[in-house]
């Protein structure tokens, strides 16, 4: 049920500090989990890459840049009309909906925090458990295939994510179903809807702000977004006990 023990909500500032104490707490399961991330995914993209031939096309596309932008994006748009860029373009978003369970390991850490209890490198993997890995890979393609067309219109992609940013903690901590969480996001997002939006820009900016600054540090950034969001799924709900 929606939270309602305060007089008044707790502002952006509550939520934000307590995303970072759970971010700053975690940060050997936050590199791991990066680790793991890049790890699979640029194994996927060198594999898939030499298995559809992607990398021929550089040249093409060196070529085509010196003769300017236009003669640049009419190749561009040639190469990925091709058969053998869309088949790697599905295979690396298969590789990603394989990696996204990745994401409810870290909710399951920050909730063994809060329960005081031993946090071990296999509750990273929490995800991976049983039907989970199912449950959460075709809730992942179910989202990728709608943000995918949202995201032209960059607006529509922020209220996708806006509308659908606690149905995974929902689907995992209360068992809902996908719809049921969709629906209960939405209730949620018109109560809460400036704290959302602010903490989907923040999370966004400082989740690619450790790449654009320094590297290395982009891989204990990158996870952020998910102590973002499980601080607010901490402050938006509480659960029936």
């Amino acid at each position: 049920m929606m939270q309602n023990k305060y007089p008044q909500k707790p502002g952006i500032d509550f939520i934000l500090k307590q995303a970072f104490f759970y971010w700053n707490k975690t940060l050997v399961f936050q590199l791991m989990f990066s680790i793991v991330f890049f790890g699979i995914l640029l194994t996927g993209v060198m594999l898939f890459g030499e298995k559809y031939d992607i990398f021929s096309y550089n040249k093409e596309l060196q070529e085509a840049f010196m003769q300017g932008t236009q003669v640049y994006l009419k190749k561009m748009e040639q190469i990925t009309a091709t058969e053998n860029y869309q088949m790697f373009t599905l295979a690396i978003w298969a590789t990603t909906a394989f990696l996204y369970p990745l994401n409810l390991g870290m909710f399951q850490i920050f909730r063994k925090m809060d329960l005081k209890e031993n946090i071990v490198i296999g509750d990273l993997f929490a995800g991976y458990n049983g039907l989970n890995f199912f449950k959460y890979v075709g809730y992942f393609l179910f989202w990728f295939f709608i943000y995918k067309f949202t995201i032209p219109t960059v607006v529509l992609a922020i209220i996708w994510v806006a509308v659908t940013i606690f149905v995974a903690p929902l689907m995992f901590f209360t068992n809902k179903r996908i719809f049921e969480a969709i629906s209960l996001n939405f209730k949620a997002l018109k109560m809460y809807f400036v704290e959302i939006m602010v903490c989907v820009i923040v999370a966004f900016l400082f989740k690619y702000l450790g790449f654009a600054l320094f590297l290395i540090g982009g891989l204990f950034t990158f996870p952020f977004w998910n102590a973002m969001i499980y601080s607010l799924y901490k402050t938006v709900f509480s659960e029936k006990s």
